[in-house]
C-alpha cells in the first residue's frame, strides 16, 4: 500500500476517481483515530535494520515511525539470539546450549545499542505510562525496552532490578532455551509450568515496575502466571489456534487456544496479534477472531516485526492498519483499543 501521505495528495488512483476519493477518505479517518488514541506495537525487533541484526543503529526506525503515526514501540531485544537456528522445515530453535554468562553478556551488547538508538537516533525512552502519553501527544517516536526470554537471569534475581535500571519495562519470562522459569512453547517440557523461581520472577517484575509477557510460554505456564500475577499480563505475539486468515502454518505450535487466551484476558491484559498474514485485510480478519474469543479490550497489535510473510514490513504502512480495521467493521474506538489504548492500561497498571 502507498502511504496515508499518497493517499491524501491523489497519488492512488486517477484524480477523481471513485477509488482514490474511497482511499483518501480511509486515510482521514485512520489519521483520527491515531490523533485521538496512542498506538503501540507491543513487540517489535525493529525491521531488518533492528537490535536482531548486526546492523548498527540508525534513524529508520523512528523515520517509519513518524511517516506511520505510530507513537511507540516496544523494541525487544533477544538474549539467546546467538543460540538460535533453523531446521529444515524452517522452524526456529536452539543450536547449542549456552556457556555460562554467554547470554548475559549479549542482553548488555543490546542494551548498549538500544542505549544509542536512543541517545542519537531520533527516539525517546518510555519508562512510565506518562512518558507514552507525551510521546503520543507530541508526536515523538519512543522507545519501550524489552526483553524476549529472562534465560540471561541464570538464577539471579538482581539482574532483573538491574535491566529494569538499564530501562527494560517488559520482561518476556521464556523464548526458545530452556531456563529455571517456565516450560515454552516447541520446547520439551521440563518444569510441568510456571517453577517456584518463575513466581519469584513475576512477583519481582510487580514490585520493580515492569510488564510480565507470557508470548512462547506453554499454556500451563501461562495459566499458573494468571494464578500468581496480581497485574495484568501480556502474551505479546500470537494468533489463535487454527486461524483461517493466517500466512503460514509454520508457526501452528506457537499459536494459543481460547483458553489459553481467556485466561490472559481475565487478569486485565492483553493478547498481541502477530503480523505473519498475507495482507492487512487478512491481518484484521486475525484480529477479530481474537476479539471473539477475548474481547475488544484485550487485544493488541504485536507485529513481532521482521518476520516474512508479514503483512506490515515498513511502520510508514502503520496507519493503512487502522485504515484496514476501519475498513473491516470496527469502530474508530475499537480500532483506537487495539492500537494502542488496550496496552496504554496494561503498561499503565504494571509500570505506573
Amino acid at each position: 500500500m502507498a502511504s496515508v501521505h499518497a493517499m491524501l495528495s491523489g497519488g492512488v488512483g486517477p484524480d477523481g476517481s471513485t477509488d482514490a476519493a474511497r482511499v483518501a477518505e480511509d486515510g482521514v479517518k485512520a489519521l483520527e483515530v491515531l490523533r485521538r488514541s496512542i498506538s503501540v506495537d507491543v513487540h517489535t525487533h525493529g525491521g531488518p535494520q533492528g537490535i536482531y541484526s548486526p546492523a548498527p543503529p540508525n534513524g529508520s526506525l523512528a523515520a517509519g515511525m513518524r511517516a506511520g503515526s505510530l507513537a511507540a514501540v516496544c523494541l525487544s531485544e533477544i538474549p539467546d539470539e546467538p543460540l538460535l537456528g533453523r531446521n529444515a522445515a524452517g522452524i526456529t530453535g536452539i543450536t547449542r546450549l549456552p556457556s555460562p554468562d554467554e547470554l548475559y553478556r549479549h542482553h548488555l551488547e543490546r542494551l548498549a545499542w538500544a542505549d544509542e538508538m536512543v541517545a542519537h537516533h531520533g527516539l525517546q525512552r518510555a519508562l512510565t505510562a506518562a512518558d507514552l502519553v507525551s510521546a503520543h501527544t507530541a508526536g515523538q517516536p519512543a522507545l519501550i525496552g524489552g526483553v524476549e526470554g529472562l534465560d540471561f537471569l541464570e538464577g539471579k534475581l538482581e539482574r532483573l532490578e538491574e535491566a529494569h535500571q538499564r530501562g527494560i519495562r517488559s520482561a518476556q519470562l521464556v523464548h526458545y532455551t530452556p531456563n529455571d522459569i517456565g516450560d515454552f512453547q516447541m520446547g520439551m517440557v521440563t518444569h510441568e509450568g510456571l517453577t517456584a523461581f518463575g513466581i519469584e520472577v513475576i512477583r519481582d517484575c510487580h514490585r520493580l515496575g515492569m510488564v510480565v509477557d507470557v508470548a512462547h510460554a506453554t499454556e500451563k505456564t501461562a495459566k499458573a502466571a494468571a494464578k500468581v500475577s496480581t497485574k495484568p499480563l501480556l502474551l505479546s505475539h500470537t494468533a489463535l489456534a487454527g486461524c483461517r486468515a493466517m500466512a503460514s502454518a509454520r508457526l501452528a505450535a506457537r499459536q494459543v487456544t481460547p483458553d489459553h487466551a481467556r485466561a490472559i484476558a481475565e487478569t486485565g491484559g492483553g493478547i498481541g496479534i502477530w503480523a505473519i498474514f498475507p495482507d492487512l485485510d487478512k491481518y484484521v480478519e486475525g484480529l477479530k477472531e481474537m476479539v471473539d474469543v477475548a474481547g475488544v479490550d484485550h487485544v493488541c497489535v504485536g507485529t513481532d516485526q521482521q518476520v516474512a510473510p508479514g503483512a506490515l514490513q515498513d511502520y510508514a504502512q502503520w496507519v493503512n492498519l487502522i485504515s484496514a480495521m476501519l475498513r473491516g467493521g470496527f469502530t474508530a474506538e475499537e480500532a483506537g483499543k487495539i492500537a494502542g489504548g488496550n496496552y496504554l492500561r496494561i503498561f499503565r497498571a504494571a509500570v505506573g
